[in-house]
């Protein structure tokens, strides 16, 4: 799969994409990824990229110029590409939209690449997101300095999805809110010592008998669903 990154701080993105499952899909050649900093487009002695906003207000939006030609330096280079911007006015990142990303499309065709727009300041001028016409996702109901943070945990759920990243593909199938655990939680999960610090691991998963290990397993996605996410158990609205 292919990223293009437009971002003010690609050491941010770079710094980071070298290790751990980011690390080891790009060194399997299963993910590439490009940074590309949109100041580099920007036409003035000072490389202006925001200005502040019209009708008045604080802080300062980025601006039109830069970031349009950035994109189509881009695809005029590799072609035309799924575009988002990382943004908190976007839809909900979630793991169906992740699986998305990695699932073949209805006409058998290789995936776009996607381009991931990451902002700062007060966020972009509304033009460039109508322009390009980009997707909007959102990580959470929050606000961050920018948008690299996002853009890195869209590109690190992505990556552990391709196969041949994991080193058993059946961790990612199997976590919480996949089709495994029900859209849910998962199950807890234990490992030697048996004991620790007067805390045992539960008999039945020592016991050797696979269908009460599911069963228990299963048992348990449903409890902590119920308990700590009862958003996803699909009771919402319900009196």
């Amino acid at each position: 799969m292919l990223f293009s990154i437009l971002t003010l701080f690609p050491e941010a993105i770079e710094s980071y994409q070298d290790v751990g499952i980011l690390g080891i899909a790009r060194a399997r050649g299963l993910l590439t990824t490009r940074t590309v900093n949109f100041r580099d487009f920007a036409r003035d002695r000072h490389r202006t990229v925001d200005d502040r906003p019209f009708g008045g207000g604080p802080g300062m939006v980025l601006k039109p110029e830069p970031i349009t030609e950035a994109i189509e330096w881009i695809e005029q280079r590799f072609g035309p590409h799924r575009r988002i911007a990382l943004t908190p006015d976007g839809a909900p990142l979630t793991q169906a939209i992740v699986e998305e990303f990695v699932s073949p499309t209805e006409d058998g065709a290789e995936p776009l690449p996607v381009l991931l727009l990451c902002g700062r300041y007060e966020g972009f001028d509304e033009r460039v997101l109508e322009l390009h016409e980009f997707e909007r996702l959102s990580i959470g109901d929050y606000v961050l300095a920018g948008g690299e943070l996002p853009a890195l945990v869209l590109l690190e759920s992505v990556s552990r999805l391709i196969p041949g990243v994991l080193g058993d593909g059946r961790s990612a199938l199997e976590d919480s809110f996949t089709e495994a655990a029900d859209g849910g939680l998962d199950h807890p999960h234990y490992t030697r010592p048996r004991v620790y610090r007067d805390l045992e691991v539960p008999p039945v998963l020592l016991d050797g008998d696979h269908s009460k290990i599911s069963a228990w397993r299963r048992a348990q996605r449903e409890d902590r669903t119920a308990s700590r996410r009862p958003d996803l158990t699909g009771d919402r609205g319900e009196a």
